[in-house]
């Protein structure tokens, strides 16, 4: 998208969340995942001001570390987040992946932020990346440690952005 900051998120997401958050992010505009690390959206939002960043996202596994070889498979557009004090999202499910509702502390006091993703889609097979092909920004992910969550990475040159 024009004006787009030079920077991208990297996050992982559950598989079955991803799916079912599309249709979200097709019928209300955008799909809420939760984190915790409400203070990297706030750094986020400062260093985007309202342009949209885009979101590489690879599919995580319950129980499993990252791995440099996972694949960035889905992409998004980051256009906010909502911090919640609570660790609900302030519109209830509306906005969440409807198998969150599988794990009642998703939807119910776990989360500090929600972060919000448009135009979420999966990249055909030919334009997946491996997390390791991904660089650094300053302030963002330490290749020596796997990615815990979001995090701060710059925007691949090979990856093809959709206008």
């Amino acid at each position: 998208m024009p004006g787009s900051p030079d920077f991208s998120i990297l996050a992982p997401v559950p598989l079955e969340h991803l799916k079912t958050g599309r249709e979200i992010a097709i019928t209300t505009g955008f799909v809420a995942f939760g984190s915790r690390k409400w203070d990297l959206f706030r750094k986020v939002d400062e260093l985007r001001g309202a342009a949209p960043v885009p979101v590489l996202i690879y599919p995580s596994h319950e129980g499993v570390s990252a791995k440099s070889n996972f694949l960035v498979s889905w992409l998004g557009w980051y256009v906010g987040c909502e911090e919640s004090g609570s660790g609900k999202h302030s519109k209830g499910l509306t906005h969440r992946p409807p198998t969150t509702g599988q794990n009642v502390s998703d939807n119910q006091g776990h989360w500090a932020v929600f972060w919000h993703v448009s135009d979420l889609y999966e990249l055909p097979v030919g334009q997946r990346l491996p997390i390791s092909a991904i660089q650094t920004v300053k302030g963002g992910w330490r290749k020596s440690a796997a990615p815990r969550g979001p995090e701060l990475v710059s925007t691949p040159s090979a990856l093809e952005l959709p206008i």
